[in-house]
């Protein structure tokens, strides 16, 4: 994974790892991924996702907002959160997070199947016959990218 720096993190005193930032995305069952339109529109929407070495992939329809940015630019944002716990008595809340930024790119053939069993593989461990059986069945109803990591920095507050 080539690293681009992430810009300096103003409360030091929370940053974890990058380890740390990469196993809390593995352990998040969803996150939230931002694009940029063609008209420079922020869009955040929610999404299942498996990491998958340096990448984190998702599927998607065949059409929509999110695919009509990623057309307009690739880059995004991917944001999960961990554990979090209020604390009313202190006006706060503990928390764990994380984001990675990176270019977006279309899978296709091997890539875009082994992507999709990486999906039934996080969400459905105990259907993995059905869910290849339903992939080799659908999987041309959906699209499926890859968020090729540059950065990934993540806080927590204990």
């Amino acid at each position: 994974m080539q690293m681009h720096p992430a810009r300096p993190m103003r409360r030091k005193d929370r940053q974890i790892d990058e380890q740390q930032a990469r196993e809390l995305l593995a352990r998040c069952q969803h996150g939230v991924l931002s694009t940029v339109g063609p008209e420079g529109e922020p869009y955040g929407v929610p999404i299942s996702y498996a990491l998958h070495g340096d990448e984190i992939v998702f599927h998607c329809a065949i059409e929509g907002r999110k695919l009509e940015n990623l057309a307009a630019s690739p880059r995004a944002s991917f944001c999960v959160v961990g554990e979090t716990e209020l604390l009313p008595e202190s006006f706060s809340i503990r928390y764990e997070s994380a984001i990675a930024e990176g270019r977006v790119r279309e899978l296709a053939g091997e890539e875009k199947l082994t992507a999709l069993a990486l999906l039934i593989d996080k969400y459905a461990p105990d259907y993995r016959k059905e869910g290849a059986e339903y992939i080799a069945r659908a999987h041309q109803d959906t699209r499926v990218f890859a968020i090729a990591i540059e950065t990934l920095s993540g806080k927590r507050r204990s």
